[in-house]
Formats: C-alpha cells, structure tokens, sequence
C-alpha cells in the first residue's frame, strides 16, 4: 500500500493538474481519485475526492449544498485579513484526507498535543481516521503547537487547516 505522504504528494499533483480521475492499482489495492469542480461560473467550487482501499465498503461520496450567493459586507471581507495578519509566520497543519479527526490515540489517553507544546517534524500531532483506517498525522515542522483548530471527533476535510505552529 501506498504509504501517506505518497498519497498527499500525489494528491497535490493532481490538484495541479488537469486531470480529473486517478486510478493506481498493485497487487489488488486500489486507489482512485477524482476531481470535480461545480458551479465554476458562480465562483463557488466542491472538491470531492474518493480513495478506495482493498475489501473496504465504498464510503458514500461528500457533497456539499451550493452555497446561496449574498451580497458581501465591509465586516466578513475584513476578518479574513485579520486572521492572516494573526497568522503571518506560522506554519499550518491541513488534514491530508477526509476523515474524522482524533486528538489521542484512545477515548482514555490524553491529546497528543495541545497549545504550547513543541513538536518535532515526526512528532505525531493527531489521528484522521478514513475508511476505518487510524492515519497518524505529523507535524513535518519543528515548532510550538500555538492553536488547535478543530474539536476531537470533528468530521474534517482535505486540505482543512488543523494546527497552527510557530516554527523555529
């Protein structure tokens, strides 16, 4: 099987692409992922990605409703800017599939990290599980946890940001 950071490398190289379905196959695990872009024209786009294992049940395919256009206010344009002059300098942590997010190894063990902490870039900061499968998540960075920015149990999708971390 592919190992993770194979998978999120090929993830990115299809995202770069113009490639809309991916299929890989060796000796019987299968992988497929697909792209599709709805609603180009209103500026409003839905990834939706599948990644099948060997004698896995198929998940059922994540949709979301297209968003109802709203005519934007000063306010909501302004507190992205906000949280990107608050985020200047600090490395975020994104979620590499669609899953559910884990911050411990088990329902009686403590987070593997919380805000403060330091971490390596093979420290294990949580657990996304997909398909029944517990994927380890690492911090590929040296630094200091600043903020966690899901809730444990939180259903997460790719690419949605995770941790903050203040590298060294």
């Amino acid at each position: 099987m592919l190992k993770i950071q194979e998978i999120r490398e090929l993830i990115k190289l299809i995202d770069q692409s113009s490639i809309d379905e991916f299929k890989y196959e060796q000796n019987g695990e299968k992988i497929t992922m697909r792209k599709q872009v709805k609603g180009a024209g209103t500026g409003t786009e839905t990834v939706v990605r599948e990644v099948a294992a060997p004698q896995a049940q198929p998940a059922p395919a994540v949709q979301s409703e297209p968003q109802k256009e709203q005519a934007p206010s000063q306010p909501k344009a302004e507190e992205p800017e906000k949280k990107e002059s608050s985020r200047e300098g600090l490395h975020t942590i994104t979620s590499p599939m669609v899953g559910t997010f884990y911050e411990a190894p088990s329902p009686d063990s403590g987070p593997y990290v919380s805000a403060g902490d330091k971490v390596k870039p093979d420290s294990v900061v949580c657990i996304v599980e997909a398909m029944k499968l517990m994927n380890e998540i690492e911090a590929e960075v040296k630094g200091e946890i600043v903020e966690v920015l899901v809730e444990n149990g939180q259903l997460v999708e790719y690419g949605q940001e995770l941790f903050l971390v203040k590298p060294e």
